[in-house]
Protein backbone atom coordinates (compact mmCIF):
# COMPACT_ATOMS: atom_id res chain seq x y z
CA UNK A 1 0.00 0.00 0.00
CA UNK A 2 1.26 3.47 -0.83
CA UNK A 3 2.13 5.62 2.17
CA UNK A 4 1.68 9.34 2.76
CA UNK A 5 4.25 11.27 4.80
CA UNK A 6 3.67 14.93 5.65
CA UNK A 7 5.80 17.16 7.84
CA UNK A 8 8.07 20.18 7.94
CA UNK A 9 11.72 20.96 7.25
CA UNK A 10 12.93 20.89 10.85
CA UNK A 11 11.28 20.74 14.26
CA UNK A 12 13.48 22.48 16.89
CA UNK A 13 11.63 25.78 17.10
CA UNK A 14 10.58 27.06 20.55
CA UNK A 15 8.67 29.83 18.78
CA UNK A 16 6.14 27.19 17.69
CA UNK A 17 4.73 27.41 21.21
CA UNK A 18 1.89 27.42 22.06
CA UNK A 19 0.24 26.95 18.65
CA UNK A 20 2.01 23.66 17.93
CA UNK A 21 4.09 22.70 20.97
CA UNK A 22 2.58 22.97 24.48
CA UNK A 23 3.84 26.00 26.36
CA UNK A 24 5.61 23.98 29.07
CA UNK A 25 7.12 21.30 26.81
CA UNK A 26 10.91 21.08 27.18
CA UNK A 27 12.86 21.43 23.94
CA UNK A 28 14.46 18.02 24.53
CA UNK A 29 11.01 16.50 24.03
CA UNK A 30 10.12 18.39 20.85
CA UNK A 31 10.90 15.56 18.44
CA UNK A 32 8.88 12.98 20.36
CA UNK A 33 5.91 15.35 20.49
CA UNK A 34 6.29 16.28 16.81
CA UNK A 35 6.37 12.59 15.85
CA UNK A 36 3.07 12.10 17.66
CA UNK A 37 1.36 14.57 15.31
CA UNK A 38 3.30 14.24 12.05
CA UNK A 39 4.98 11.21 10.51
CA UNK A 40 8.05 12.63 8.78
CA UNK A 41 10.56 15.47 8.96
CA UNK A 42 13.09 16.81 6.49
CA UNK A 43 16.52 17.08 8.14
CA UNK A 44 18.54 20.13 7.16
CA UNK A 45 21.52 19.84 9.52
CA UNK A 46 22.99 17.15 7.25
CA UNK A 47 23.56 19.86 4.66
CA UNK A 48 26.43 21.21 6.77
CA UNK A 49 27.58 18.28 8.90
CA UNK A 50 27.70 14.51 8.77
CA UNK A 51 25.13 12.84 10.98
CA UNK A 52 26.62 11.52 14.22
CA UNK A 53 25.79 7.99 15.29
CA UNK A 54 24.71 9.21 18.73
CA UNK A 55 22.29 11.68 17.13
CA UNK A 56 20.83 9.02 14.86
CA UNK A 57 20.28 6.66 17.80
CA UNK A 58 18.59 9.43 19.77
CA UNK A 59 16.22 10.19 16.89
CA UNK A 60 15.42 6.51 16.45
CA UNK A 61 14.55 6.17 20.13
CA UNK A 62 12.29 9.22 20.13
CA UNK A 63 10.14 8.34 17.10
CA UNK A 64 7.67 5.53 16.31
CA UNK A 65 8.51 2.74 13.90
CA UNK A 66 6.63 4.22 10.95
CA UNK A 67 8.30 7.65 11.21
CA UNK A 68 10.57 8.73 8.35
CA UNK A 69 13.54 11.13 8.21
CA UNK A 70 14.17 12.69 4.80
CA UNK A 71 17.82 13.74 4.63
CA UNK A 72 19.20 16.75 2.79
CA UNK A 73 22.46 15.86 1.03
CA UNK A 74 25.64 17.50 2.28
CA UNK A 75 26.76 20.73 0.62
CA UNK A 76 30.11 19.16 -0.31
CA UNK A 77 28.22 16.96 -2.78
CA UNK A 78 25.81 19.53 -4.19
CA UNK A 79 27.44 22.94 -3.76
CA UNK A 80 31.19 22.39 -3.53
CA UNK A 81 31.74 19.42 -5.82
CA UNK A 82 28.53 20.32 -7.68
CA UNK A 83 27.93 16.60 -8.42
CA UNK A 84 31.40 16.17 -9.98
CA UNK A 85 33.53 13.26 -8.74
CA UNK A 86 31.65 12.97 -5.45
CA UNK A 87 32.41 9.29 -4.79
CA UNK A 88 34.58 9.52 -1.67
CA UNK A 89 32.46 12.03 0.20
CA UNK A 90 29.20 10.50 -1.02
CA UNK A 91 30.26 7.20 0.53
CA UNK A 92 31.00 8.92 3.86
CA UNK A 93 27.68 10.74 3.77
CA UNK A 94 25.67 7.59 3.03
CA UNK A 95 27.53 5.65 5.73
CA UNK A 96 26.64 8.33 8.28
CA UNK A 97 22.89 8.01 7.63
CA UNK A 98 22.93 4.21 7.44
CA UNK A 99 21.80 3.78 11.09
CA UNK A 100 18.45 5.30 10.10
CA UNK A 101 18.28 3.01 7.10
CA UNK A 102 18.92 -0.13 9.15
CA UNK A 103 15.74 0.47 11.16
CA UNK A 104 13.77 1.61 8.10
CA UNK A 105 13.29 5.15 9.36
CA UNK A 106 14.96 6.85 6.43
CA UNK A 107 13.04 8.51 3.65
CA UNK A 108 14.47 10.01 0.47
CA UNK A 109 17.78 11.84 0.28
CA UNK A 110 17.18 15.32 -1.14
CA UNK A 111 19.88 16.62 -3.47
CA UNK A 112 19.21 20.36 -3.59
CA UNK A 113 21.31 21.94 -6.33
CA UNK A 114 22.56 25.54 -6.22
CA UNK A 115 20.53 28.15 -8.11
CA UNK A 116 23.47 29.02 -10.37
CA UNK A 117 24.06 25.44 -11.55
CA UNK A 118 22.63 25.26 -15.05
CA UNK A 119 21.38 22.09 -16.68
CA UNK A 120 24.07 19.57 -17.57
CA UNK A 121 22.50 16.27 -18.69
CA UNK A 122 25.85 14.46 -18.89
CA UNK A 123 26.77 15.52 -15.35
CA UNK A 124 23.42 14.39 -14.01
CA UNK A 125 23.58 11.04 -15.76
CA UNK A 126 27.10 10.40 -14.49
CA UNK A 127 26.04 11.20 -10.92
CA UNK A 128 22.93 9.03 -11.14
CA UNK A 129 24.94 6.14 -12.56
CA UNK A 130 27.16 6.24 -9.47
CA UNK A 131 24.37 6.62 -6.91
CA UNK A 132 23.56 3.28 -5.24
CA UNK A 133 20.22 1.93 -6.38
CA UNK A 134 19.14 1.29 -2.81
CA UNK A 135 19.21 5.01 -2.05
CA UNK A 136 15.83 6.65 -2.56
CA UNK A 137 16.71 10.08 -3.97
CA UNK A 138 14.95 13.28 -5.00
CA UNK A 139 16.48 16.20 -6.90
CA UNK A 140 15.56 19.84 -6.40
CA UNK A 141 16.68 21.90 -9.39
CA UNK A 142 16.71 25.65 -8.79
CA UNK A 143 17.68 26.81 -12.26
CA UNK A 144 14.88 26.64 -14.83
CA UNK A 145 17.15 25.16 -17.49
CA UNK A 146 16.76 21.77 -15.77
CA UNK A 147 13.04 21.64 -16.46
CA UNK A 148 13.11 19.75 -19.74
CA UNK A 149 11.91 16.43 -21.10
CA UNK A 150 15.48 15.18 -21.41
CA UNK A 151 16.19 15.74 -17.71
CA UNK A 152 12.86 14.24 -16.70
CA UNK A 153 13.57 11.16 -18.82
CA UNK A 154 16.98 10.74 -17.23
CA UNK A 155 15.41 10.80 -13.77
CA UNK A 156 12.78 8.30 -14.90
CA UNK A 157 15.42 5.89 -16.21
CA UNK A 158 17.06 5.85 -12.79
CA UNK A 159 13.82 5.96 -10.75
CA UNK A 160 14.78 9.25 -9.08
CA UNK A 161 12.13 11.79 -8.13
CA UNK A 162 11.90 15.33 -9.38
CA UNK A 163 11.39 17.39 -6.23
CA UNK A 164 8.31 19.54 -6.79
CA UNK A 165 9.28 22.77 -5.05
CA UNK A 166 6.88 25.68 -4.83
CA UNK A 167 8.03 29.16 -3.82
CA UNK A 168 6.64 32.64 -4.32
CA UNK A 169 9.07 33.14 -7.22
CA UNK A 170 9.19 29.71 -8.86
CA UNK A 171 7.23 26.48 -9.19
CA UNK A 172 8.70 23.22 -10.43
CA UNK A 173 6.60 21.43 -13.08
CA UNK A 174 4.59 18.71 -11.37
CA UNK A 175 6.09 15.79 -13.28
CA UNK A 176 6.26 12.23 -11.93
CA UNK A 177 9.67 10.67 -12.59
CA UNK A 178 9.83 7.86 -10.00
CA UNK A 179 7.73 5.36 -8.10
CA UNK A 180 7.49 7.90 -5.25
CA UNK A 181 6.88 11.67 -5.10
CA UNK A 182 8.53 14.49 -3.15
CA UNK A 183 7.00 17.93 -2.53
CA UNK A 184 8.42 21.04 -0.85
CA UNK A 185 5.84 23.73 -0.10
CA UNK A 186 7.84 26.95 0.41
CA UNK A 187 5.28 29.75 0.20
CA UNK A 188 4.62 31.61 3.47
CA UNK A 189 0.86 31.09 3.28
CA UNK A 190 -1.43 28.33 2.03
CA UNK A 191 -5.12 29.24 2.31
CA UNK A 192 -7.67 26.44 2.89
CA UNK A 193 -8.50 26.15 -0.81
CA UNK A 194 -4.86 25.56 -1.73
CA UNK A 195 -4.52 22.95 1.00
CA UNK A 196 -7.59 21.13 -0.31
CA UNK A 197 -6.01 21.10 -3.77
CA UNK A 198 -2.86 19.61 -2.21
CA UNK A 199 -4.90 16.83 -0.65
CA UNK A 200 -6.47 16.00 -4.02
CA UNK A 201 -3.07 15.83 -5.72
CA UNK A 202 -1.53 13.73 -2.95
CA UNK A 203 -4.53 11.43 -3.11
CA UNK A 204 -3.90 10.87 -6.83
CA UNK A 205 -0.38 9.67 -6.08
CA UNK A 206 -1.53 7.33 -3.32
CA UNK A 207 -4.21 5.82 -5.51
CA UNK A 208 -1.57 5.27 -8.21
CA UNK A 209 0.53 3.32 -5.69
CA UNK A 210 3.23 5.97 -5.14
CA UNK A 211 4.61 6.72 -1.68
CA UNK A 212 4.46 10.48 -1.27
CA UNK A 213 6.47 12.87 0.90
CA UNK A 214 5.45 16.49 1.47
CA UNK A 215 7.24 19.13 3.54
CA UNK A 216 6.18 22.62 4.50
CA UNK A 217 8.59 25.50 4.97
CA UNK A 218 10.46 25.68 8.28
CA UNK A 219 10.26 29.11 9.85
CA UNK A 220 10.16 30.70 13.28
CA UNK A 221 6.37 30.79 13.03
CA UNK A 222 4.32 27.57 13.45
CA UNK A 223 2.18 27.90 10.32
CA UNK A 224 4.07 25.24 8.34
CA UNK A 225 3.60 22.64 11.06
CA UNK A 226 -0.08 23.54 11.41
CA UNK A 227 -0.57 23.30 7.64
CA UNK A 228 1.01 19.84 7.70
CA UNK A 229 -1.34 18.69 10.46
CA UNK A 230 -4.29 20.08 8.51
CA UNK A 231 -3.28 18.30 5.30
CA UNK A 232 -2.99 14.98 7.14
CA UNK A 233 -6.47 15.52 8.55
CA UNK A 234 -7.71 15.73 4.97
CA UNK A 235 -7.21 11.96 4.67
CA UNK A 236 -10.08 10.18 6.47
CA UNK A 237 -8.10 6.93 6.86
CA UNK A 238 -5.24 8.72 8.58
CA UNK A 239 -1.65 9.33 7.53
CA UNK A 240 0.18 6.48 5.90
CA UNK A 241 -2.81 4.88 4.23
CA UNK A 242 -4.36 5.41 0.80
CA UNK A 243 -7.79 6.99 0.58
Amino acid sequence: MAQLYVGTSGWAYPSWKPAFYPEKLAQARFLAYYAGRLNTVEVNLTFRQLLKDTTARKWIAETPGDFRFAIKAHQVITHIKRLKNPEDFLSRFLAAIEPLGRVRKIGPVLFQLPPNLVADPALLRSFLDGLPRGVQAAFEFRHESWFSDGIFSCLQEHNRALCISETEARATPDVVTADFCYYRYRKPEYPPGERRAMVRRLEEHLNAGRDTYAYFKHEETPEGALYAVDVLKGFPHGPGTPV
